[in-house]
């Protein structure tokens, strides 16, 4: 029937509703913006929400310093193509204090280099709210979360004292100290976003495609972890770099290279991407070794005030 909206036209339409009431009910919003797929959609989907003015918020990154070279180069690229605000945080006293992915751990690496910096950040820049692109298919805490999330004063989450969300009617109202995250693709799922990046023909960092990258197996957990450079050399175990081959390999998920698995696959476009999607039975999230740091992980983190 001709008019009539699909899948994809009424999540874009919910989407531009929530950073459309972010624009108009925050003085300071910004947008996390971590250069991964979702990330990037939720950016393309602001410029569709406000044009032909400029995106209102401020894109904040959060640099741990230890994501694949090429996130930071198609970072810096899209900025300056759409003429974007960009805030690049560093926790610079960790990093100084020698914070380290494999010898200070992943639960000291990611609190300080990504939980720490963050709250930093949003203190630093006064964000009142920050729009993030977090989905609930991704993982059960996030599936718990409502979409206009209250933090308290210590940018922390209560997942037992959230405000009811009825239809589309949203509580932006919020007490002196609190902040809010919000998440316009919440109700998105991973294949929802691939058919979304094949309609817009939006542009997304090239490691979400498949191509010979050197790799080699985690002897813990079997995941396969890209060589984006050399500062990882010497923490390969005996048994890991006999595993060391270019393999054809792609990126379901984007993060700190030491922590961030990819799979092997032959997808090459985001039209084979979406054909691979059909037939997956595990989340995206089963490559992101930081979710498996401890019990309850994501959830302990979320409610400390990460992403």
């Amino acid at each position: 029937m001709a008019g009539m909206m699909t899948n994809l036209d009424t999540l874009e339409a919910e989407a531009i509703h929530i950073m459309r009431e972010v624009a108009a009910s925050f003085e300071n919003p910004c947008m996390f913006y971590s250069i991964g797929k979702d990330s990037t959609v939720m950016l393309h989907l602001a410029r569709k929400a406000f044009w032909p003015a400029p995106v209102p918020f401020t894109l904040l990154h959060i640099d741990t310093t230890w994501e694949f070279a090429e996130m930071g180069r198609f970072r810096d690229a899209l900025v300056e193509k759409h003429g974007l605000k960009l805030e690049v945080w560093i926790n610079r006293k960790a990093l100084d204090g020698g914070v380290h992915p494999i010898e200070s751990g992943s639960v000291v690496y990611n609190d300080q280099m990504k939980t720490q910096a963050l709250k930093q950040a949003l203190a630093h820049h006064q964000f009142d709210a920050a729009l993030g692109g977090a989905r609930r298919d991704e993982e059960m805490s996030r599936a718990k979360e409502r979409i206009f999330s209250i933090r308290n004063e210590h940018q922390h989450w209560d997942p037992k004292n959230q405000r009811p969300e009825l239809w589309n009617i949203y509580n932006t109202k919020i007490d002196k100290g609190q902040s809010v995250r919000v998440f316009p693709l919440s109700n998105w799922t991973e294949l929802d976003i691939w058919l979304y990046i094949l309609r817009e023909k939006i542009d997304i960092v090239p490691l979400y495609y498949s191509a010979k990258r050197l790799s080699w197996v985690d002897q813990s957990s079997g995941t396969i972890l890209a060589l984006d450079d050399d500062r990882m050399l010497p923490h390969l175990t005996e048994q890991e770099r006999d595993t060391l081959a270019e393999r054809q390999i792609r990126f379901r998920t984007l993060g700190c290279y030491p922590q961030t698995g990819a799979v092997a696959s032959e997808a090459t476009s985001a039209h084979q991407i979406v054909l691979e999607m059909m037939a997956a039975r595990t989340s995206e999230r089963e490559g992101r070794l930081l979710d498996k740091d401890q019990a309850s992980s994501m959830e302990r983190k979320k409610r400390e005030g990460y992403f």
